[in-house]
């Protein structure tokens, strides 16, 4: 029997219940559990979030170097379009960051709290060789 039943990443804000609402959306997720200062969710392909009720969270500042980066989220999608269309509608932001390249098409994200978080396009699979 695993000693640990479930992991979760754990974003702090004054109001849990609203950043939780954007994460369900953005994942078409359902939440497992809500108490007056924690709401939990799980996504579509079992990704588990936690939302916690810290009435002096600030803000991450990424990429600038004050307040930095708190934790980081990445996310795989299939259309970088669609899911920023999607991102806006419900609230976030894009991050106008300029990263070194990458091997993979990404994109950086705010949620309404102004944690971030990137979008990165699936991988494509060459067909086996021989």
């Amino acid at each position: 029997m695993p000693l640990v039943k479930a992991g979760f990443v754990v974003l702090d804000r004054a109001e849990p219940e609203k950043l939780a609402v954007f994460y369900r959306e953005l994942l078409d997720a359902e939440q497992t559990e809500a108490t007056a200062n924690r709401v939990e969710i799980r996504g579509a392909d079992g990704t588990r979030l936690a939302f916690r009720r810290d009435v002096n969270a600030t803000p991450p500042s990424w990429p600038r170097p004050e307040n930095s980066l708190q934790a980081h989220l990445d996310f795989v999608v299939e259309d970088l379009d669609e899911a920023e269309r999607r991102i806006v509608g419900l609230g976030g932001r894009p991050l106008d960051a300029k990263d070194a390249a990458s091997p993979y098409e990404e994109r950086g994200y705010a949620d309404p709290a102004g944690h971030s978080f990137t979008l990165r396009l699936v991988a494509p699979t060459a067909p086996k060789q021989g």
